[in-house]
């Protein structure tokens, strides 16, 4: 324990040997278990919450599986258990977090959520504030990840609707919604899988779907539409790869244009390295759609007491309203340092370049690449700072500092 004077009172202050990650998410377990295998140097998790993983455990619908296959979603130093399914659920990949936690020990601090995190020049040190502690270590690794919290969009008139309205972070299946006309507003693969539950439990949902959306099956011909992508951009270039897939996807689902659903210029792989913008990966919806189970409906103008005003000028009534919008990041709330994040919480150099920042400041899971890309994150991270960490351990006159912490203003 470092000693920590304040300029008002004494701070209980904790010197972490290695890196602070804040997150206990797929994409910090990574790095903590890279680090303590690979190079048996320390870390310390902070966890805002109860658990490991709580996203998945807590704020996912029942249905949810992987939309990949699992060798696409396995995270470094160990694999799925051989008898899982191509695509795992929800339940299966959470006891797969709880197993490679538990193998690596990895062991988060629970219920620290960081107030502030800043670096300090005159020390070199980052100085992260909880609720009720202070830590302070060389580095700092943001793993809070893309989705950290709910991005809840600004509709007119939302606060007069009478019926329920929920993010999908809070919505878990269809069974309260039986025979309920519901209103989905998001098109992503969540607002498209809602919908589709919906549909199984005898609602009726209709789908607002106002952009441009890639459609793909989620496998083409017995292999991973995802897949077989990764394997064509190995011998073409993006474009031929795109101009094929959107060949397949006509073949196998037909043009989605004549179900509202208009398919963006730029072709799906480029514009998900370009924008993050991921395709939608279809397990079943677009078969409902078809059948007229499941109703396309143009953007929202304004919600009434009950129901929506269309931007087409028409007026529709519905019992419960569904908040198929997506996340964000939540970094610009507590991180303090500007120079490698954006406004947006994300990291301003691209990928495969936006794992590292300056002063000892690392973000993994911030690449829109999913688990993959976490994955590679962290493997690459965990390299960098050991090397740092064996350099800094060796040195004769290692010690722990004395820190004098100021007060935030």
């Amino acid at each position: 324990m470092a000693s920590c004077k304040s300029q008002v009172e004494a701070t209980e202050c904790v010197w972490v040997q290695g890196p602070i990650i804040v997150g206990a998410g797929p994409s910090g377990l990574a790095v903590a278990a890279c680090l303590s295998e690979q190079y048996r140097a320390p870390s310390l998790v902070l966890e805002r919450c109860d658990c490991i993983a709580s996203l998945w455990k807590t704020k996912t619908y029942d249905r949810l599986k992987l939309h990949l296959p699992k060798q696409f979603c396995e995270l470094p130093l160990m694999g799925f258990p051989a008898n899982y399914p191509k695509y795992p659920n929800k339940y299966q990949f959470i006891s797969y977090l709880d197993s490679y936690a538990s193998r690596f020990s990895i062991r988060p601090k629970f219920n620290q959520s960081v107030h502030e995190a800043r670096f300090d020049p005159a020390s070199g040190l980052w100085i992260v504030r909880t609720q009720d502690l202070v830590y302070v270590s060389r580095w700092l690794v943001v793993a809070t990840g893309e989705n950290a919290e709910p991005f809840i969009p600004k509709i007119v008139g939302i606060e007069n609707f009478h019926g329920p309205i929920v993010h999908t972070t809070g919505y878990r299946s269809g069974t309260d919604y039986k025979n309920k006309k519901v209103l989905v507003i998001g098109c992503g693969n969540s607002g498209m899988e809602v919908s589709l539950d919906l549909c199984n439990h005898n609602a009726r949902p209709y789908l607002v779907v106002r952009n441009t959306v890639h459609v793909l099956p989620r496998e083409m011909f017995g292999f991973s539409t995802f897949g077989l992508a990764m394997t064509l951009i190995k011998w073409l270039p993006l474009t031929i790869v795109d101009k094929i897939l959107i060949l397949l996807a006509y073949f196998i689902i037909g043009n989605t244009d004549h179900y509202g659903i208009r398919r963006p210029k730029t072709g799906p792989m480029e514009l998900k390295c370009a924008a993050g913008k991921s395709p939608v990966l279809d397990v079943g919806a677009l078969e409902e759609i078809k059948a007229g189970k499941i109703k396309v409906v143009d953007g929202v103008k304004e919600i009434t007491r009950n129901g929506a005003k269309m931007v087409n000028g028409q007026e529709k009534e519905f019992d419960a309203i569904i908040l198929a919008t997506g996340y964000r990041s939540n970094v610009p709330s507590w991180l303090k340092s500007r120079e490698f994040f954006t406004s947006d919480g994300m990291p301003k150099t691209p990928f495969p370049s936006g794992w590292k920042g300056g002063n000892g400041l690392y973000a993994a899971g911030f690449s829109r690449r999913g688990i993959l890309g976490a994955a590679s994150d962290a493997v690459n991270i965990a390299r960098d700072i050991a090397d740092q960490w064996r350099n800094v351990k060796d040195h004769k006159s290692y010690r722990e500092p004395q820190i004098i912490l100021a007060d935030s203003p």
